[in-house]
């Protein structure tokens, strides 16, 4: 029988220590593993047998959050690393080569548009970023040295819901994989895989640790994409590696009867990222913080019904107030994205979202200035709520242009609302608002 996603978010991936008996998941803070013998130790690092070698690759206390997240997503297999932007990083890393190009949603974090514009640049990789609500857009944009679709499932700063059945089509007819960055909508929220994404990525430092206190990321691999169909374009997938004594990822882990009763799963992407991507690039994340995560995990739900209960609460105010001139929440009925959500978040459209000052840039300045109970900070997902003006900050390296096709124009303020009582948050925005 299939367990509730509360129970998962509380057992998937772990249990009690058979050695010690302890309830909670060791933290295992340790560099390295002690072989059973020379044999065991070349199959280990020939890959022919699952086990840990170096904390930088593989540890238990990071496994047991892999494999809990994978199970939230649906997934068949994850990768826990030091940052969202390190599983940004490593996933690319797998599928891109010199000279192809990914094709992007405008609608992105500031930071992933950095990313993707600047830093990739120098392994030759090239961007092109599209408008995700414009589906002619994002076919035009397809060509032969595509190599992934990237969105997000719910945009940040813009809070806009992604279409993402409508991109995975696109991407799938031309042989390419779609990948989401799920962190806004979280899996309780969203699960992009049952939606046609072939990959999901998190920043794990926002709603799945929940308390603002640990940096993370994670890959997961779902397990669905045919990489021998389309071998020509993946050739570190499909092609001997030197590296592992001329294994090919996508024949040696394609079908692994790893699955619930014995059944077949692919988790070559994955493996890859880890026995290629990680092990070279080595944005490792510790044990330590993977437990804090871990631990935050088991509250997401009940952290989630809140923050969305808190959103909807909150984005009614404002849309009220003499002082906003719109907002952008997809929870509300009137949203653009209402729809969208409905199909896509039926459980809440998250709790993050962006509203416009009549006032613009100074009034955005002046407001998150004037708050006292939320916090001016650069994260979302935390349990306190959270505020930021995000044109003079996250996106304050973006021209005027690339701001407002972000959802970042100069009046726009954005919101991650916390899980205290609504009627203090909303307490607080009006005497900050009645400030300006």
């Amino acid at each position: 029988m299939t367990q509730g996603f509360s129970t998962r978010a509380l057992h998937a991936g772990a249990a009690p220590d058979p050695v010690t008996g302890s309830r909670a998941q060791p933290i295992h803070q340790t560099t390295s593993f002690v072989f059973k013998d020379a044999d065991h130790a070349a199959k280990l690092f020939a890959l022919q047998e699952f086990g840990d070698i170096y904390t930088r690759i593989g540890n238990p206390t990071v496994s047991a959050l892999e494999a809990r997240i994978a199970d939230l997503e649906g997934g068949t297999m994850g990768l826990g690393v030091g940052s969202g932007h390190a599983a940004q990083l490593l996933a690319f890393h797998v599928l891109m080569e010199p000279g192809t190009k990914i094709v992007a949603a405008k609608q992105l974090y500031g930071g992933s548009i950095n990313q993707l514009s600047h830093a990739f640049k120098k392994f030759g990789w090239a961007v092109e970023f599209v408008d995700v609500n414009d589906l002619a857009a994002v076919e035009a944009a397809m060509d032969e040295s595509v190599r992934v679709v990237f969105t997000e499932s719910l945009a940040n700063p813009g809070g806009i819901v992604t279409d993402m059945a409508a991109i995975a089509d696109i991407a799938h007819r031309h042989g390419v994989p779609y990948m989401v960055d799920n962190t806004m909508a979280s899996p309780y929220l969203c699960q992009p895989l049952s939606h046609g994404a072939d990959i999901v990525v998190h920043s794990l430092t926002k709603f799945i640790g929940g308390h603002g206190n640990s940096i993370g990321g994670i890959i997961i691999d779902g397990g669905k994409f045919d990489w021998k169909a389309n071998a020509a374009k993946f050739p570190t997938l499909t092609t001997p590696q030197s590296y592992y004594n001329d294994l090919v990822f996508a024949e040696g882990f394609g079908a692994l009867p790893l699955g619930p009763d014995g059944a077949e799963v692919d988790i070559a992407f994955a493996i890859a990222a880890r026995a290629f991507s990680l092990r070279d690039l080595g944005p490792a994340l510790s044990p330590f913080n993977a437990f804090m995560i871990m631990t935050g995990c088991e509250t997401l739900p009940l952290r989630m019904d809140k923050h969305c209960h808190n959103a909807n609460a909150v984005a009614e105010y404002l849309s009220g107030h003499d002082a906003v001139s719109w907002v952008r929440y997809a929870g509300l009925p009137g949203d653009s994205h209402h729809a969208l959500a409905q199909k896509y978040c039926p459980k809440g459209a998250g709790a993050v979202f962006t509203f416009g000052l009549k006032g613009g840039h100074a009034a955005g300045v002046k407001l998150v200035e004037s708050v006292t109970l939320f916090s001016h900070l650069a994260n979302i997902g935390d349990t306190k709520s959270l505020i930021i003006h995000p044109s003079s900050t996250t996106h304050s390296q973006l021209t005027d242009d690339q701001k407002t096709q972000a959802g970042a124009a100069p009046d726009t303020v954005r919101v991650s609302v916390g899980i205290e009582d609504a009627a203090d948050i909303i307490a607080d925005l009006d005497q900050a608002l009645a400030s300006l």
